[in-house]
């Protein structure tokens, strides 16, 4: 069952796979360029997930901390995943178990897929979005650690990355 749930969701992820790929490791540059080491960038892909809010949270570490205006900020960036997550309501009752990484591993692009996608019949949809996010949090995390590690080997100018 898991199987055939992975081999469907696959196929849609190729693209995202790609795109994230290059923006991970743009933010895997980024974050060594800055003086990161390579565990942050891995560890923030893990951990906060949130591409844009990951670029934008470098200024935030490397700045005085103004909680107020992190949370603001944070908001605003992200104030979208309000809507997605509650228009997935009803695709994600009877998940079970993975109803909460579900949540946490919402992005636009799992969104999307698993907003439109109908799995063929044969496939348990909870599953298949469990696939869908998790797939698309691997390709970032990947991109993010890859970029940090050619970012120790290759230096240039990475004015405008952001």
């Amino acid at each position: 069952m898991k199987s055939k749930a992975f081999r469907a969701a696959l196929p849609y992820t190729i693209p995202i796979c790609i795109g994230f790929l290059f923006l991970g490791i743009s933010y895997g540059f980024f974050m060594h360029s800055k003086g990161f080491s390579f565990l942050y960038p891995v560890l923030m892909s893990l951990f906060i997930f949130a591409g844009s809010m990951e670029f934008v949270t470098v200024n935030l570490l490397l700045t005085a901390f103004n909680p107020l205006s992190a949370f603001l900020l944070a908001l605003m960036v992200n104030a979208r995943h309000l809507f997605y997550g509650i228009s997935m309501l009803d695709k994600y009752k009877n998940t079970g178990l993975k109803k909460p990484y579900l949540i946490y591993g919402m992005c636009d692009e799992s969104f999307s897929i698993n907003c439109t996608v109908t799995p063929p019949a044969d496939v348990d949809k909870g599953w298949f979005m469990l696939f869908v996010t998790l797939l698309n949090q691997i390709y970032w995390v990947a991109g993010a650690a890859l970029g940090s590690l050619l970012g120790s080997v290759i230096s240039f100018d990475t004015t405008g990355i952001e």
